[in-house]
């Protein structure tokens, strides 16, 4: 049976220079799958607003929709760290809500961490939900539920006062006591900088080598069709497979050769087949 990890097993892989390999999962079948190939984390992101629902971006995505998903993805995947990503709105009110709806992710949907959005803004936040014994994953630079303040999805860091903000932010994460952080949408030489400067894991996403990675499972998969960023390595490309699957489907069911004769019951003395 595979081990789950823990925040020392994370840090301990960090030290020993062996890199952590995590993904989104927002359904029972992927975090299921995921697990069963090995996966270190599985991220229930509130990329689903995107992935699942069909958003434009991630601010409309709910506590509710987060705690919906986790649940299944956490029943799925029994022995893998998991990390509840705090939506918009979940935590930007002030230390109290942030508390509970961090406490909400643990109670109701069994997750080992929460992670949230931003740096020195949300240092007080980070702190107050470490100090009630809950885990804190930081996360800054490119950071999509600020992306209006950030001129779009874009990314950041890429001038000397950009990159020292960024470091500053990462700084202040940790100084809050999160046991790690993720890095996006930033150049790799800022990530380096921030992984020299801090004793924790640091990860990435479009931010170069660092302590580990984390993709979007649907960007990998080539399931998402809407674009894909400059960063992602498709290892897959699951959207034609469907098309071709549906395609095929579509055609045998018009052309009257499903359901054939063994996809039917047939009375036995009076009693059908059970399924």
């Amino acid at each position: 049976m595979k081990k789950k990890l823990t925040r020392f097993d994370l840090q301990k892989m960090k030290d020993d220079g062996q890199r952590a390999v995590w993904m989104t999962a927002y359904d029972y079948v992927t975090a299921q799958l995921a697990e069963e190939a090995g996966m270190d984390m599985l991220l229930v992101g509130d990329s689903l607003g995107m992935a699942v629902y069909g958003y434009s971006g991630t601010v409309p995505v709910t506590m509710d929709q987060c705690i919906y998903h986790t649940e299944a993805v956490r029943r799925a995947a029994p022995n893998t760290f998991i990390i509840g990503d705090m939506p918009f709105g979940s935590y930007q009110a002030g230390m109290s809500s942030a508390c509970e709806n961090a406490i909400r992710f643990h109670k109701e949907a069994g997750v080992d961490c929460i992670k949230l959005e931003g740096g020195t803004r949300v240092a007080d936040v980070i702190k107050a939900i470490s100090d009630g014994g809950m885990l804190v994953m930081g996360h800054v630079g490119l950071t999509p539920q600020s992306s209006g303040a950030q001129g779009g999805f874009r990314a950041q860091g890429r001038t000397v006062d950009s990159a020292k903000a960024i470091i500053e932010d990462a700084k202040a994460v940790y100084e809050s006591g999160a046991f790690a952080l993720l890095v996006e949408g930033v150049p790799p030489e800022v990530t380096r900088l921030i992984c020299d400067a801090l004793p924790i894991p640091v990860y990435g996403i479009g931010a170069g080598d660092c302590h580990g990675q984390v993709m979007i499972c649907s960007d990998i998969l080539g399931l998402f069709q809407a674009f894909t960023p400059k960063f992602v390595k498709r290892y897959g490309n699951v959207a034609e497979e469907y098309r071709k699957v549906f395609a095929a489907y579509i055609d045998d069911v018009r052309k009257g050769e499903f359901p054939g004769e063994e996809h039917v019951y047939r009375m036995i003395d009076g009693e059908a087949d059970k399924l």
